[in-house]
């Protein structure tokens, strides 16, 4: 089964280059919402296995969302885009709990490199976190 993506951003032609970007270039299933507020009530449902979020947003914006879903699901990786970029966003999107800071415009290649990075190391936390309970289990048995 694919790995599931959920993309927010409150422009719609953004929604539409990163959803087009994605089905092109990768195997992913993609979800695309322009609401913040959605996006959470989306992740709280559970299934996605990356969150690709803009900083600035009516309502919830990038940081608040990174808190929510982190409460939701800590190792969910969430990348920030943003055309807003300064040295203390980002610091703060890192702080949060965030994978990855990317400025506006973008080239692809970056965009298709940071998800690349982010899946990999979600796919070392699952394994990681299998084999401590795997070990827990061992441990207990013995």
């Amino acid at each position: 089964m694919a790995e599931k993506i959920l993309i927010v951003d409150d422009e719609p032609d953004m929604l539409k280059l990163l959803s087009m970007i994605l089905k092109e270039k990768t195997p992913y299933d993609i979800t695309t919402t322009n609401n913040p507020l959605e996006a959470l009530e989306l992740a709280k449902k559970g299934g996605f296995d990356l969150v690709i979020s803009d900083l600035k947003m009516p309502g919830l914006d990038g940081i608040d969302l990174i808190g929510a879903i982190k409460q939701v699901d800590e190792d969910i990786p969430i990348i920030i885009i943003t055309a807003y970029g300064t040295v203390e966003s980002a610091a703060e999107a890192m702080q949060k709990g965030g994978f990855d800071f990317i400025t506006k415009p973008f080239r692809k290649e970056q965009i298709l490199f940071t998800i690349d990075k982010a899946m990999k190391w979600l796919k070392v936390q699952r394994e990681n976190k299998m084999l401590k309970e795997q070990l827990k289990k061992e441990k207990g048995l013995n």
